[in-house]
């Protein structure tokens, strides 16, 4: 990755994630939860996510983002799930190409 994570502030309805390059991106809790890449949520022997998104409260919240080192962030969502760790890579990509909402 090229660009460089300059900022984290609170917006509407998530998080927005700003860089370097100008490119920022506000993305849901939910939309986090439902990308997460601890083992529960994605098989560690296929790659083959596990997660259900309908199975995702639609009105989940982040409690708290922690800095990992300089690399990563870990989600704390209030629905108690917190063994995700989010390089900082994997979130640009996630706000280049967040999933859409369920309805």
């Amino acid at each position: 990755m090229d660009a460089t994570l300059t900022g984290l502030r609170k917006g509407e309805r998530g998080i927005v994630f700003s860089w370097d390059d100008g490119f920022e991106a506000e993305l849901s809790p939910w939309q986090l939860r439902v990308r997460c890449p601890c083992a529960h949520c994605v098989s560690e022997a296929t790659g083959r996510r596990l997660l259900d998104p309908a199975s995702i409260p639609r009105d989940l919240g982040l409690r708290d983002l922690k800095p990992v080192g300089n690399y990563a962030y870990r989600c704390l969502f209030s629905d108690g799930h917190d063994t995700g760790i989010y390089p900082l890579e994997m979130l640009r990509e996630i706000a280049e190409d967040p999933p859409p909402e369920l309805p």
